[in-house]
């Protein structure tokens, strides 16, 4: 089964409401895909969300970088060659995250076909089913505590609440929505880097004090200052999980020395894919430092691929992958199937794509 052809496209869809963060507001998707041909007619699927304020792509740079630079590296190879051809996505072309997690995650499907197997299965095969949780959106807080009691109306029992934007409301924001859905429910924080070292260490000292349960706080402070982040690590109770902070299993491997944060949040679009994200996994798993599998404004299309690497390894403790309830519509058929906050991985082989509607295709 060789590469011999591509196609890039992109989908636009509106989603349900706008996604808040202390970094941006987001009204659409707007999301990069990539179709790889092979010669036994088999195709594989990928996706690359442009998050510009955290990986640095945008849907021009994605798309560049996929036609002059990517696919042609790896244009006429054997698809069972997966480790000839992660090197050559690899050395390419430097950076460029969100490019190379595309055509990565079409690559592993075409990969998964190659054996008629479930990729997951593939890869680990610990699970066949996860439980994800839902995002909150930074708002009053009232309008964030009416919106958690919706979430847990439509069956959500762990709960992402976005902070990071006023120290004394994230306060009033957290007092809010623990008071609206009560204590059954499991509350996670993340501030999206929007607080310094010593805000952030006030704030959860104030919460512990305060006896609010949050499982942990995620990324506090900017992705740059690993002293910063180790500081907070240090001088609070609640675990601190390293997101915009980690991309490679390089910035991993750091994290876990220096001991600057308890847990690592792993997203393909920032490791440049499932074959990197494994390599997270396995120092994760030396030292035994647990792992969130996240996700950036994505469809099914790409989160499919995160629920696969997730249902492999069970280091991978944690789920965020809430992005395709987001979109007021899906065009994909096939992949993981989502019932609430349990996403399922049927049996298919790959990834288990049927089709994909609605996609532009630019070549």
């Amino acid at each position: 089964m060789k590469i011999v052809d591509f196609k890039i496209g992109s989908m636009y869809i509106p989603l349900k409401k706008p996604f808040k963060t202390s970094l941006r507001t987001v009204k659409n998707l707007k999301n990069v895909v990539i179709k790889i041909i092979t010669d036994t007619g088999n195709a594989g699927y990928g996706e690359a969300a442009p998050t510009a304020v955290i990986t640095g792509d945008s849907l021009g740079s994605i798309e560049y970088a996929i036609e002059k630079y990517i696919m042609p590296c790896i244009i006429g190879m054997d698809i069972e060659n997966i480790e000839g051809i992660m090197l050559n996505l690899d050395r390419c072309i430097v950076k460029n995250s969100s490019a190379k997690a595309a055509v990565d995650i079409a690559v592993y499907d075409l990969f998964g076909q190659l054996y008629n197997t479930p990729l997951y299965k593939l890869l680990g095969g610990y699970r066949d089913k996860i439980t994800t949780d839902v995002t909150v959106s930074i708002d009053t807080p009232d309008k964030m505590a009416s919106d958690s009691i919706d979430a847990v109306k439509r069956g959500y029992k762990i709960l992402k609440i976005k902070v990071g934007n006023g120290i004394d409301m994230d306060i009033e924001r957290i007092k809010a929505v623990r008071s609206a859905v009560g204590n059954d429910i499991v509350l996670r924080m993340d501030a999206n880097q929007g607080w310094n070292p010593k805000e952030a260490v006030n704030i959860i000292r104030k919460i512990e004090e305060m006896n609010i349960d949050v499982e942990f706080v995620e990324q506090p402070v900017s992705c740059r200052d690993m002293e910063g982040l180790k500081y907070v690590t240090d001088n609070v109770l609640i675990p601190i999980l390293a997101d915009e902070s980690m991309f490679s299993s390089e910035d991993a491997a750091k994290i876990i020395e220096n001991r600057a944060a308890d847990l690592l949040n792993i997203k393909l679009m920032k490791t440049g894919g499932i074959h990197s994200a494994l390599k997270i996994c396995s120092i994760a798993e030396t030292f035994g430092v647990q792992c969130m599998i996240g996700c950036m404004l994505e469809s099914k299309l790409s989160v499919t691929a995160a629920v696969h690497l997730a249902g492999a390894k069970s280091i991978i403790t944690k789920v965020d992958l809430d992005g395709p309830i987001l979109p007021k519509t899906d065009p994909i058929k096939g992949g993981v199937v989502f019932d609430k906050s349990i996403i399922s991985i049927p049996g298919t082989s790959g990834l288990g794509f049927e089709s994909i509607d609605n996609i532009v295709w630019n070549n």
